[in-house]
Parts: structure tokens; C-alpha cells; sequence
């Protein structure tokens, strides 16, 4: 196998905000991998909140470049080879690009799909003035279900009522990336309740899980930066309703698949998240999200430009056609 790692910017359309950070380019890594004239392509933007950085990424993948030239070395042996995280996700989803190059097969057929369909997505306003969320909300005709960035500030109430008010017809969550405490969470129930938000994603801080078995769960809650892999399931039963996996955290669509029985056979339900990036992101996830209750696969949306092929969204659907990655490129 011939390995190559490398690292990309690209730019956001505008400035993105959430909780505590503001992003105004997404850092890549890029992971091409050649075998017998089979090119499989990894494409991850880490996981900033762990110090998982592109940078980090590509030093990964050129220690381990090595033993990857050496033969040998399938999805299976990878799972040992490296954490969870950004590296193992690049290497993982190219080497499945790769097997199905070799097979003459697409990825979801390898995968075990008999076949694949659109999904619903959610599609994500950054934190903005109450009047800005609202414009936002207006103008994405094409999203039935949207999601607010919060903070677990005075102005979140407000945030949330513009946004209904704009879009009577959209179902709404919200994600607090981790700027809630119980307190705040509790002065801003009545007004989500009041809104009908679906879904509350990651209020509290990590380390504060616990707190999370006094809140009251009318509403659906949703780890997501307390969830990496399957390791970190057990603990918040009785905590959470839904997992958010994403394949830059759990270190692949290998361990993903797997992660998803694992937590259904605990009894939460399933969602799929991204961590931004573009199409080559969304591919692997997006067969994930096959099996999934809720689906965030709007990552390209924020970006400048996207890459070609890439992606489709239409009438609150992502697709994602065999031609943007799943087959591998013979050379």
C-alpha cells in the first residue's frame, strides 16, 4: 500500500458560532491510500474539543504509513492500531473504499444494505442575534427540521421563540455544545417546551453527565461531545435518550456500525453528526445514517465551496450518489 496524508482549509461561508467557539474554516486531513492500483480516500476534521486537529491527523497516519505499506493490515487489525478519533476514521473509511474497488461493489453493499435511501436531515443555525436566527430560519425553505446553536445565556428564550415564530411549520431542536448548567437549563425548559423542541443535544459540560438524572426528559436529550465511542455508552444509561456517533469521534464507519447495535441493545436511540467537512465526510457517514433515528449530515451547507461530485440536498434530504465516494478509483 502506498499511503499519503495531507492537510486542507476550507473556508466557511461565514463565520459559524456555538457555544464558547467561533469557526471561520474547517481544518482537514486527507488520506489517500493505494492498493494494487485501488485508490481509497479518508477525509476527517478530528475532534477540536479533544485536540484532535488535521495536524494531528496526518502525524498519525505517517507513523503508521509504515506498517500499512507492509501489507497486512485490514479494517479489523486498524481498530488496534489507533484510538478513536480522526486518524482511525481517514484510514478506516479508505480502506472500505478500497474493498470495494477491489470487489466491484459500492461501500453499502459491503456494508450489508440491500439498498440505499434519501435521509431527512437536520439543518443547523449558528448562534446569532435572536432577529438574525429568525431571517436564517425564514430563508432554509428547504429544511423541515432545523437546529439552534445556544449558549445557556439570557438571550437563548429569545433565540427560540424568533425561530418558531418564523418557522411555525419546522421541527426544532437545539444544541447547547456543552454551555448549559442544570440551572439554566431548567429557566429555559418552559420555553422549549412551549416552542415543541424535539431534541436537546449535549446541555452540560463534560464531567457533569450525572446531572443530567435530574433533568426532566419530556423532552428528548442527546449526548454528543460526552459520547466517543462504544466505551462511553455504558455509563450514560438512564442519563441520555438519544447517542449522537460520529465517525471523526468514534474513529470510523467500522466502529460506527458496531457502536450503533451496541447502543440500540442498550435502549437509546440513534443519531448520526458531523464535525463539519465536506462530501467526503458526509459519504460514509450518511450510510451510517441508514440506520439511524435522527440524521445531521449538513456539514458541506457551511462551507465556501464543496467538492465535485459531492453531496445532494433538496426538500429537507440529504443523497449522497455511489460517485462521491463508496466505489474506489482505479488508477
Amino acid at each position: 500500500m502506498k499511503v499519503e496524508a495531507r492537510t486542507e482549509q476550507w473556508e466557511m461561508a461565514e463565520p459559524f458560532r456555538i457555544s464558547g467557539e467561533t469557526f471561520s474554516h474547517a481544518e482537514i486531513a486527507v488520506i489517500t491510500i493505494e492498493d494494487r492500483g485501488v485508490v481509497g480516500r479518508g477525509e476527517a476534521c478530528g475532534v477540536y474539543y479533544r485536540d484532535d486537529t488535521s495536524a494531528r491527523i496526518v502525524e498519525q497516519v505517517t507513523e503508521l504509513a509504515p506498517i500499512l505499506a507492509a501489507g497486512g493490515v485490514g479494517r479489523a487489525e486498524l481498530q488496534h492500531l489507533l484510538p478513536a478519533g480522526g486518524a482511525r476514521n481517514a484510514i478506516d473509511v479508505a480502506l472500505w473504499e478500497i474493498e470495494a474497488g477491489h470487489a466491484g461493489k459500492p461501500v453499502w453493499q459491503l456494508a450489508g444494505f440491500a439498498e440505499i435511501r434519501s435521509l431527512p436531515t437536520v439543518f443547523t443555525i449558528g448562534v446569532a442575534s435572536p432577529g438574525e436566527m429568525a431571517r436564517k430560519s425564514a430563508s432554509m425553505h428547504h429544511a423541515h427540521s432545523i437546529k439552534l446553536k445556544l449558549e445557556g445565556e439570557g438571550e437563548d428564550a429569545e433565540r427560540v421563540k424568533a425561530v418558531r415564530a418564523a418557522r411555525p411549520d419546522a421541527q426544532i431542536a437545539v444544541d447547547g455544545n456543552r454551555g448549559f448548567d442544570a440551572e439554566s437549563l431548567d429557566a429555559i425548559m418552559p420555553t422549549l417546551r412551549a416552542a415543541g423542541v424535539m431534541l436537546i443535544e449535549q446541555p452540560f459540560a463534560l464531567g457533569k453527565d450525572a446531572d443530567l438524572r435530574y433533568i426532566d426528559r419530556t423532552i428528548p436529550i442527546a449526548a454528543d461531545e460526552s459520547v466517543q465511542d462504544s466505551n462511553d455508552l455504558e455509563r450514560l444509561i438512564g442519563l441520555v435518550d438519544f447517542v449522537n456517533i460520529k465517525l471523526d469521534k468514534c474513529g470510523g464507519l467500522t466502529h460506527a456500525l458496531e457502536m450503533e447495535r451496541t447502543a440500540r441493545a442498550m435502549g437509546f436511540r440513534v443519531m448520526v453528526g458531523n464535525m463539519t467537512g465536506t462530501s467526503w465526510s458526509q459519504a460514509p457517514a450518511f450510510l451510517l445514517g441508514q440506520r439511524c433515528d435522527l440524521c445531521d449530515l449538513d456539514g458541506p451547507t457551511f462551507l465556501a465551496r464543496d467538492r465535485v461530485p459531492g453531496v445532494r440536498y433538496a426538500d429537507g434530504m440529504v443523497h449522497c450518489p455511489d460517485d462521491v465516494w463508496g466505489r474506489g478509483h482505479v488508477r
